[in-house]
């Protein structure tokens, strides 16, 4: 009787191990999918974080910081979903929700507000980060061959980074706008169709982004049918946040509006 409980105890050991072991070879072959959609709840999550907690410094501040980590994350190439990707493209979305929150908020002015601050920063990055590829590093400093090759890619992503991101986002905020105009003639109520105009204006400028940033930063790195994979991949990515970021857009507008109430009373 006791030979056949341990036997019992034994068998039930190795089968909840085998479980375990197939659950997460399972998970590995997933894991960059997994990593992809919780970095977008995150994300997405972090741009509310900031709004509600320090508001549109919050945005400028968060912007300027994704328009720099993106151009970095941007280098790593991963295959995910089936598809060929860059990572950086979730980072990126959320500067244009920064821009459609703060257009809708606040006003045109408060988003080209973002907009030259993210390019101004991204100016100081590349040169700072040139900078420090000047330096004669110490013989016993083994990090700076690492930092070397990354940020001797910088420069021509930055650079094409910046002048990508000032004609994306300049036109996503005059697209935005003039959006808002036509749904405001309609319907003669501001407030209606925040769908439509965050929808249309991310759409037509992501797909602007994409198509010069991906030609712009990796023409002669990749292969031509290479980049066009990453164009659509990229574009697939930004459909699909942009369609996941309009949820986001009415929180925050809503938290805009709940700290007016409170300003009044």
């Amino acid at each position: 009787m006791l030979n056949s409980q341990v036997r019992y105890f034994v068998l039930k050991k190795i089968i909840g191990y085998n479980a375990v072991k197939i659950f997460f070879c399972e998970v590995k072959k997933i894991i960059n999918e997994l990593i992809l959609i919780f970095s977008l709840i995150g994300l997405y999550g972090s741009v509310l974080f900031f709004y509600y907690f320090f508001g549109n410094t919050g945005l400028y501040v968060y912007s300027a910081i994704a328009g720099i980590l993106s151009n970095i994350e941007v280098l790593i190439m991963v295959k995910a979903f089936g598809m060929h990707q860059a990572l950086g493209n979730i980072l990126f979305a959320t500067t244009f929700l920064i821009t459609d929150i703060l257009s809708e908020t606040t006003g045109k002015k408060s988003s080209q507000r973002a907009v030259n601050m993210g390019i101004c920063v991204s100016v100081f990055f590349v040169l700072l980060s040139q900078s420090w590829l000047l330096y004669v590093p110490d013989k016993d400093n083994i990090f700076f061959p690492s930092i070397k090759k990354i940020f001797s890619n910088t420069p021509r992503l930055v650079i094409t980074s910046f002048f990508v991101y000032l004609i994306a986002q300049t036109f996503d905020v005059w697209f935005y706008h003039k959006i808002w105009e036509w749904t405001q003639k309609i319907s003669h109520d501001r407030k209606k169709y925040l769908w439509l105009r965050n929808n249309l204006s991310t759409l037509v400028s992501q797909f602007i982004n994409v198509c010069l940033y991906t030609f712009g930063a990796f023409y002669g790195v990749y292969k031509l049918n290479f980049l066009w994979e990453l164009v659509i991949t990229s574009y697939v990515i930004f459909v699909f946040t942009s369609l996941f970021d309009t949820p986001i857009i009415y929180l925050a507008r809503k938290i805009y509006f709940a700290k007016q109430n409170l300003d009044k009373e």
